[in-house]
């Protein structure tokens, strides 16, 4: 698994399967990658969903591997 913190952008977590758990309730996620919201301006939190362009978000890039 990586977990990169694009420049100015959002969590990115690679990821080979992943599964979501809201409320009791499970969805198994098709892409092998997950975007997370950082700016914390996302109308749909947990997840990014572009706003941090428009509130100019700004924030280093960093990657992390999990092994």
């Amino acid at each position: 698994m990586k977990i990169k913190a694009a420049e100015n952008g959002p969590y990115l977590i690679e990821v080979t399967q992943a599964k979501i758990i809201k409320n009791g309730e499970e969805e198994i996620l098709s892409q092998k990658t997950i975007a997370l919201c950082r700016c914390g301006q996302s109308s749909n939190k947990p997840f990014c969903d572009g706003t941090h362009k428009k509130c100019e978000f700004k924030g280093e890039l960093i990657e992390i591997e999990v092994k």
